[in-house]
């Protein structure tokens, strides 16, 4: 099978999204604790990743829930 085929197929696999969308929401999370870490705010993050994470379960995402209750 060619690589570029292989490959092509992976990404286009349910399981990809989903390991896309978790490390997004990782990246995201270790970001958003350096900006508080440094005094930065977080207004109106909660509205933006509740649209953005739509696909990962509460128990994926309950630390980044926690930083940015209001």
């Amino acid at each position: 099978m060619d690589f570029e085929k292989a490959f092509g197929d992976f990404i286009d696999r349910k399981e990809y999204d989903e390991a896309e969308t978790a490390l997004f929401s990782i990246i995201r999370l270790a970001f958003s604790t350096g900006w508080l870490a440094a005094g930065g705010e977080l207004s109106n993050s909660r509205r933006v990743l509740e649209g953005i994470r739509r696909g990962i379960s509460h128990s994926d995402i309950s630390i980044e829930t926690c930083l940015f209750k209001k």
